[in-house]
């Protein structure tokens, strides 16, 4: 936040780098848990099961309390059926959701921001066949483990998935499981596996297994936004057969109101010969909004639809170009008194914390560890491979800055700061650099070649595809 004698609240580090209460004891009864995955539960060792009554034990005391220890005792005997493994998974979504909580209040205490009232989730039926057969397969993987893991196994989800996919309503769901299915088949056998990644399947695993419980697919509510929006920064995430472009930003409601945080995404496919600058060319056609945090514009809404965790289903149709608006003004001025919209009850992950912030009055360090600032004399650290390679924005740049806006996640055990851009100076000028400047198009020699090169890869695989087509 920027210094109180700027006119902003100030940042309070302490309360990022203090130890926070219960906070390791919840999750070694996790990591506990997902250990006990990887060999899995239908023959479980007494390790194993020691992992389980772990789970049981942290939830203790909890309106979980009576059915997660039923099923503890079933499974560490290999006797779990479904019912049981979703009040494990269960206990374990509640403790992280409790870490994230715990971490959630301690980011809302170093920001003095409020938190919005939480909205209203509407339920849908669903076809109850789908969502049982889609339980059953995760079962199964529960009692196969990750090491014994085999292609029929996983191609077990490949029907489920097919028969969901025309229920927009279970398209969350189906997608889940088809990801995750994906990642397992490439893993296959899972006896030949270097390393397995524990947490990552385990979080994969209990979310699709909550997501098949009558009612966890209610979907978030909506409403329409009409006002100001103002960008802050585009958290852009790269895989080799997709992107994702998620601009932050702060909305200011016509007619006044309280400002409030809200976000915007796009996700598209691409070819894995499309990278860097070129990646935005995929993604332009799908939303103006980032051409507008290219030019550094504010746009208009009008009746813009809006999920009650202030996330806007963009729609070109109900936006135009505004006038043009500075991040950092828009940081230092509007976003302390933003509120923030709780998160849904099953992202409650410490995973899910990207909170924007602003950082100014800071000593900016790069070594061979990594990039961190120092504020009143608390080292937080700075994620700088998150910065994408379709930007200007580079460690160097942000170990020249002196002040940055980023995102405040949680990551390996303590605070870190993504940075979405920086102000800093170049030959004696002070200058911005945005990881997202280059989204609505460049001027820039590196961002210029990228986006020739990835408009020759897109012709050259649209010429394949229709000659194929032809054939």
């Amino acid at each position: 936040m920027v210094p109180a004698d700027q006119g902003g609240g100030v940042m309070r580090t302490d309360v990022l780098t203090d130890s926070v209460d219960g906070l390791d004891e919840a999750l070694e009864a996790v990591d506990g848990f997902d250990r006990a995955l990887v060999a899995g539960l239908l023959r479980p060792r007494p390790e194993q099961a020691a992992g389980v009554t772990g789970l049981a034990h942290a939830v203790a005391g909890t309106p979980l309390a009576a059915r997660v220890e039923e099923a503890a005792g079933k499974a560490a005997a290999g006797a779990a059926g479904e019912d049981h493994f979703v009040a494990l998974a269960a206990a374990r979504t509640a403790l992280l959701g409790s870490v994230h909580d715990a971490l959630a209040e301690r980011v809302e205490e170093a920001t003095g921001r409020p938190r919005g009232e939480a909205g209203v989730r509407t339920a849908g039926e669903h076809a109850p066949n789908l969502l049982a057969a889609a339980r059953s397969w995760l079962s199964d993987l529960a009692r196969a483990g990750w090491r014994g893991i085999d292609h029929e196994t996983v191609a077990g989800a490949a029907p489920v998935v097919t028969a969901m996919l025309p229920d927009p309503g279970l398209r969350r769901l189906s997608t889940l499981l088809d990801g995750f299915a994906a990642e397992l088949a490439a893993s296959c056998p899972g006896a030949g596996l270097e390393r397995v990644p524990e947490r990552r399947w385990a979080d994969l695993w209990s979310r699709a297994l909550l997501l098949t419980v009558p009612g966890a697919l209610a979907a978030a509510g909506t409403g329409l936004a009409t006002g100001r929006l103002l960008p802050l920064g585009v958290d852009l995430q790269e895989h080799a057969t997709a992107v994702q472009a998620q601009v932050h930003a702060v909305f200011e409601p016509a007619g006044g109101g309280t400002p409030r945080l809200v976000r915007a995404g796009v996700s598209v496919p691409k070819p894995d010969t499309v990278v860097g600058a070129g990646i935005w060319q995929l993604l332009r056609p799908h939303m103006s909004l980032l051409a507008a945090v290219g030019e550094g514009r504010s746009m208009d809404l009008t009746d813009m639809p809006v999920t009650s965790e202030d996330d806007l289903i963009w729609d070109d149709a109900h936006a135009r170009a505004g006038e043009p608006a500075d991040a950092f003004a828009t940081a230092r001025v509007a976003l302390p008194t933003a509120t923030t919209a709780p998160t849904a009850p099953l992202d409650r992950h410490p995973a899910s914390l990207a909170v924007p912030v602003l950082l100014d009055g800071y000593t900016a360090e790069l070594s061979d560890d990594g990039a961190a600032f120092t504020l009143a004399g608390r080292r937080l650290d700075v994620d700088t491979d998150r910065v994408p390679a379709a930007g200007p924005l580079t460690p160097q740049t942000v170990a020249a800055s002196t002040a940055c806006i980023g995102l405040l996640r949680w990551d390996a055990g303590v605070f870190r700061v993504q940075p979405l851009a920086v102000e800093t100076t170049v030959r004696k000028k002070p200058v911005t650099v945005h990881a997202g400047a280059w989204a609505g198009g460049t001027t820039d020699k590196a961002g210029v070649k990228a986006e020739k090169a990835a408009t020759d890869a897109v012709a050259v695989l649209r010429e394949r595809a229709g000659r194929l087509l032809r054939k």
